[in-house]
């Protein structure tokens, strides 16, 4: 588990740049290769059989398509951050807030519907390991980007 936590530092830390190079293919990359280890660490955590596996590895799959798009979201609202949080009005600040919100709501929701899809086609276990492994992924990169990023104001003299 520590590993895939530091490779999931490393892509977060990495992603950014990418991003503000303006090239999509590395933030493709760097995603396919979390994607990848991350894929590793959940199928050596949830051991299926038969179509109850593939039932899985499926909506897995999906999940994992969705969750990246995610992802390039919360890499768009990094730039723009990054960007604007020096000096930020009260207005850029709401706009902000509220597209953070969202963007960790659409998170949460899609962890919480696969986690039903899993439950349906695979089982209550396979599912509760889905949704513990997928919170712990989701909160270990939002703990990441919060001791990494300035809060609002913190550079304002």
């Amino acid at each position: 588990m520590k590993k895939l936590f530091f490779i999931a530092i490393a892509a977060l830390m990495m992603a950014p740049m990418a991003k503000s190079q303006s090239n999509a293919e590395e933030v493709d990359f760097f995603q396919s290769i979390f994607g990848s280890e991350k894929k590793a660490m959940v199928s050596s955590f949830i051991n299926l059989d038969g179509e109850a596996k593939d039932a899985f590895w499926t909506n897995y799959d999906l999940y994992e398509t969705e969750r990246k798009a995610l992802g390039k979201t919360r890499i768009t609202l990094l730039e723009k951050y990054s960007e604007e949080f020096e000096g930020m009005t009260d207005e850029q600040t709401d706009a902000t807030m509220a597209a953070w919100v969202k963007q960790r709501k659409a998170s949460d929701k899609l962890i919480d519907s696969y986690y039903k899809k899993i439950k349906k086609s695979s089982g209550s276990k396979a599912a509760a390991q889905f949704y513990h492994l997928e919170n712990y992924f989701a909160s270990a990169i939002r703990a990441t980007l919060l001791e990494n990023i300035p809060v609002i104001g913190e550079f304002d003299y």
